[in-house]
């Protein structure tokens, strides 16, 4: 082979090495985009899916849901029980999140907590022991109101009104919702013929925090409701073993809420109450003459006494047929723990201090003292 062929040969060899240098390049260019992409695509999946999975389960949920995180529970476990009540979509993301931002001091305790909480609401809820969110606006429903009372609230703080209130807690398909719903709190003896509102006194004082700007009135009684059967739930044994209704026990404590005054009175008047029932005497208090006219009485007269109303416990013995209004801890308190006293009368003087006596001459002078003869 001459030179200039060998030279020809090379050359060509050259060439065809280019070629395949420039196609291996080709090759690794379209798998780094290939794999970029794949990097790319897989990457955004990843991101949408973490971040869906850090969203709120249902922004408009108001159902509050009671979870009960036990004593040296881990991280790992009150994930896995978040995500078990729904409160959570992912519980590994959820705990990734919370190690991210060096999170994990939880307190144990029971949560009432919604589907709407953010993982950070959430994360700052375990942390305090306490529910963090940060409501719209807040209803506070005092001690000692009437549904007709409550409704006129709810009108003020909502677009609802008192009406449109007092039709829906009237309503016989919403009542038997909510005694299923209840069954604990709220029985038949609700239905009975001589109760005027079934849902009297069962809708628990307090300030409730509210989560939407424009809430529906059922999901407002419906968390009135559940704090009544949060507060009176404790109670069910002592009721039980006293064989007395939920029923029995919001009658008898709306009665001390509309008659006292101080926590130390609802005691002493609880035991006036019992007192009096035991000896077959009417309870004879002025509020359920008021509520059996339907009216605030600023000062009861003979005349008001002889209405004829089941709810009239000056003609009729015992307890009303229900609440004549919503009581608060300190009623429902007092009546199952009064204050043992031989007590069977007390009246209330210009000041609203209470005077007990245990005979009715006793009772007489009292009125005198502090009522007839005072200045």
């Amino acid at each position: 082979m001459d030179k200039q062929t060998k030279r020809q040969v090379m050359i060509d060899r050259m060439t065809e090495k280019k070629k395949e240098v420039r196609t291996v390049r080709r090759i690794v260019l379209i798998v780094f985009l290939a794999a970029l992409l794949l990097l790319i695509v897989g990457g955004t999946a990843a991101y949408t899916y973490v971040s869906g999975a850090l969203k709120p389960v249902d922004p408009e949920s108001e159902k509050v849901v009671e979870v009960d995180i036990p004593i040296g529970s881990n991280l790992d476990s009150i994930a896995e029980v978040l995500e078990k009540n729904g409160i959570i979509k992912n519980a590994k993301i959820f705990k990734y999140y919370a190690k991210f931002n060096n999170e994990g001091e939880f307190q144990a305790g029971k949560y009432g907590l919604t589907k709407a909480m953010t993982p950070d609401e959430l994360i700052e809820s375990l942390k305090t022991g306490k529910v963090y969110r940060t409501p719209v606006f807040t209803i506070t429903i005092p001690e000692g109101l009437t549904l007709d009372q409550i409704s006129k609230v709810v009108e003020k703080k909502t677009n609802h009104t008192a009406k449109q209130f007092m039709d829906l807690v009237q309503d016989k398909e919403f009542i038997n919702r909510m005694i299923e719903m209840h069954p604990d709190i709220l029985t038949d003896e609700i239905l009975n013929e001589h109760i005027k509102f079934p849902l009297e006194g069962y809708l628990y004082p307090a300030t409730y925090p509210v989560f939407e700007e424009d809430p529906s009135l059922e999901s407002l009684v419906m968390m009135m409701l559940d704090s009544t059967d949060k507060a009176v739930s404790p109670y069910a044994e002592a009721l039980a073993e006293q064989k007395h209704s939920v029923h029995w026990l919001m009658t008898f404590a709306s009665l001390l809420e509309k008659e006292a005054t101080a926590e130390t009175d609802r005691k002493a008047i609880a035991s006036v109450f019992y007192n009096r029932m035991e000896e077959g005497m009417p309870l004879q208090t002025d509020p359920t003459v008021a509520y059996a006219h339907g009216e605030h009485l600023s000062k009861t007269m003979y005349s008001d006494l002889e209405i004829d109303d089941a709810y009239n416990t000056y003609k009729n013995p015992g307890l009303p047929p229900g609440p004549i209004a919503n009581a608060g801890m300190s009623s429902i308190e007092a009546v199952l723990d009064p204050v043992q006293s031989d007590y069977l009368y007390f009246l209330a003087d210009k000041d609203g201090n209470n005077h007990f006596a245990k005979t009715y001459e006793e009772h007489l002078k009292n009125r005198d003292k502090y009522i007839t003869n005072a200045k």
